[in-house]
């Protein structure tokens, strides 16, 4: 099962913090601490105009001056502390793996990084540990064997045919519900299949070799011919899938049914022998997120051989497994997915790669000791505050809303004073006892997804269990979950340098505060809007508020898709209008409880940073949060398939639409960062 489809966060290329904690101590640690103003300062290209290009100005010495690493095909200063973050979660691991009297979670800790680490043993181990799978893969003969390895394949992290995800129902939010979903591609969108030209031509063909890589590996014969056959049929599940920017819509994805209902969908498929294999025998909560999908799906594998089917299956397995697998498949997979896809251009080092995959099987119990480590003091205490005044300034902004009628404004207040707001790490603590770790890598991988996913089919049609949360501790992102109402802020993204009690206000809401005005109206952007105070899907806005609100969105979209990132390449705006909406309500909600805040304060009339007042402050805080690089290859894919804009215009499109920001610049109108058309949401 997968990760669920509204937590994006607040984006990749975020840093941020929000309380002051214990620093992290780890080798990529600065040594000592710069004058704030130097800090800050070091980062600026004076020469710049901030009324052409803020990002530019904000960000333009970091630019020049950061030299992003072979082995990231994206680096800015989220990244900086993510690093930090992982070295964190290194030494942890390490002296775990390294106490001979360890016990309990610490113990399987130490144990499952520890065997990831071991290259030699995962040479050894081969691909031993698969054939159970491989050998159920050769025996399907019937649509029921097919369905029934369908759901052992999932259940180890594959993904063919279509996703299952187990999350809240959208018409009741207390209820968990099965979701059903497209999948099924080994490419990263369904464009990479068929777009036209040269390029996309060439990288199809290096696709397919990469697939004969995998399947040649697993002991595929004739491995080119499969190859060839498996690309074309992913091409057409390609064909029939929805595009990314359609499927956004929760209204669409809404439609509830029943088994004998989805079954009659794909004549030829039988769901029920599926969900006995996947233990979610006879769901009474289900929802298929893209039924035009399903049932071309079910042609299109009624269409392809037996010899394709199997190929397809094995590739499947080959693909979700291949970076805990001998060398040639990861080789192979980073060849294609990183160097190709990404233009990264050396592997990513194996204990990276180990501290993710720990951190991805026993998140929580990592997330305990980080948490116990690195997020002390009144660090949920001062969280908790920031958010409340981010919350006032949204609610403050509200009766200025004109094109709102009263009763919808009344209505998003109410939502709003709804909002559940959880911070650092989960209340209470995932149980892993019945999680066995043994000696081989990949085993006790396919152990972990197996694990999570009967964790996650045994609450089907049970409660929705609101204390759980969907990011680990030490991840530096924070989201917000519609059917929750909630905001969910990581301990991972609370940590300094770029939140302390030490800061300016000013820097600390142009920091973290615009993240938390970013998720806070994330609950009222083009799909949260949708959603009310208890997470139901349901229309609770008045007619004319609805038709006013899409004209606002419409100029976000246009905007949006006017940004080039590189020649010939445009952002899309109607993939990313959700996260462009929450940018711009973000930006204006901390600078909103930024005013309020000094006005309690006596003004905060005293320049915190030599040559900048404290508001031209805040604007350049939020801006230095999104100082990033990323190779052409990177840029291109996202613009494809990320709901998050490119860094320079997540700085300069909202700041380009705020008159506060006009004015502590003094940016005349007809400049680029002020010109006679400007977007306004919240």
């Amino acid at each position: 099962m997968r990760s669920h489809w509204w937590v994006m966060g607040v984006g990749l290329g975020l840093y941020g913090g929000a309380c002051k904690t214990t620093p992290l101590e780890s080798p990529a640690d600065p040594k000592g601490e710069a004058p704030l103003s130097t800090e800050v300062h070091a980062l600026i290209d004076e020469a710049a105009d901030p009324c052409v290009d803020f990002y530019r100005y904000a960000c333009g010495q970091w630019l020049d001056e950061t030299v992003r690493p072979a082995d990231q095909p994206r680096y800015g200063r989220f990244h900086e502390l993510r690093e930090r973050n992982k070295l964190a979660q290194r030494t942890i691991l390490e002296e775990d793996a390294a106490d001979a009297n360890a016990t309990g979670d610490a113990a399987k800790l130490g144990r499952f990084y520890a065997t990831c680490m071991d290259e030699a043993a995962v040479e050894t181990a081969g691909i031993e540990p698969l054939a159970p799978l491989l050998e159920a893969i050769a025996a399907a003969k019937d649509d029921a064997g097919l369905m029934r390895v369908l759901a052992q394949l999932q259940q180890v992290g594959a993904r063919p045919l279509f996703d299952l995800d187990v999350d809240a129902g959208y018409e009741d939010p207390e209820i968990t519900s099965v979701h059903v979903d497209q999948g099924g591609l080994g490419l990263p969108d369904r464009r990479y299949y068929l777009d036209e030209g040269e390029a996309a031509e060439a990288l199809r063909a290096a696709y397919v070799e990469h697939v004969a890589e995998i399947l040649d590996a697993l002991g595929e014969p004739d491995a080119p011919q499969r190859a060839a056959e498996v690309v074309a049929l992913e091409t057409e599940l390609a064909r029939v899938s929805i595009p990314r920017d359609q499927i956004r819509d929760p209204d669409q994805r809404s439609n509830p049914m029943t088994v004998a209902e989805l079954a009659k969908l794909t004549p030829t498929l039988p769901w029920k022998a599926y969900l006995e294999a996947a233990g979610i025998p006879e769901p009474k909560h289900l929802n298929v997120v893209a039924p035009s999908y399903v049932e071309a799906m079910g042609k299109v594998v009624a269409g392809a051989e037996w010899p394709v089917r199997r190929a397809y299956l094995r590739w499947q397995l080959g693909h979700a497994l291949a970076q805990h697998l001998p060398a040639r498949f990861a080789k192979a997979d980073f060849e294609m997915y990183d160097l190709r896809l990404n233009g990264q251009a050396e592997p990513t080092p194996r204990w990276r790669r180990c501290v993710e995959t720990t951190d991805g099987v026993l998140g929580e119990s990592l997330g305990r000791q980080f948490v116990d480590r690195y997020f002390a003091g009144d660090s949920g205490r001062i969280a908790e505050e920031m958010i409340g005044q981010i919350e006032q300034a949204f609610a403050a902004a509200l009766p200025g809303l004109e094109w709102m009628d009263a009763p919808t404004r009344e209505r998003a207040l109410e939502k709003m004073h709804a909002i559940v707001n959880k911070i650092g790490h989960p209340e209470q603590w995932r149980d892993y006892s019945a999680l066995e770790v043994g000696s081989v890598h990949v085993a006790n991988v396919m152990a972990g997804q197996r694990f999570e996913w009967r964790r996650q089919a045994a609450q089907v049609d049970g409660p929705v269990d609101r204390g759980e949360w969907h990011m680990t501790p030490p991840t530096v992102n924070a989201y917000y979950n519609p059917s929750g109402n909630e905001m969910v802020f990581p301990a991972g993204i609370l940590q300094p340098p770029f939140f302390s009690a030490d800061n300016p206000m000013a820097m600390n809401f142009g920091g973290i505060g615009m993240v938390m005005g970013h998720e806070l109206t994330h609950g009222f952007d083009d799909g949260g809007r949708k959603f009310d105070g208890s997470g139901r899907l349901t229309e609770w806005w008045g007619p004319d508020a609805v038709s006013r609100f899409e004209e606002r969105a419409t100029c976000v979209e246009q905007l949006y898709d006017t940004y080039e990132i590189q020649p010939g390449v445009h952002l899309n705006g109607k993939l990313t209008l959700g996260e462009n909406i929450a940018d711009l309500g973000g930006i204006r909600q901390a600078h909103g409880a930024y005013q309020a805040w000094a006005a309690a304060h006596g003004g905060d009339a005293t320049p915190a940073v030599e040559g900048l007042t404290n508001e031209q402050l805040l604007f350049v805080a939020f801006g230095q949060i999104w100082c990033s690089h990323a190779t052409p290859e990177a840029e291109r894919m996202l613009a494809t398939t990320d709901t998050h804009s490119h860094a320079r215009y997540r700085v300069n499109g909202p700041l380009s639409s705020y008159p506060a920001f006009w004015e502590a610049f003094s940016c005349e109108e007809g400049t680029p960062m002020h010109p006679a058309q400007v977007c306004e949401v919240w």
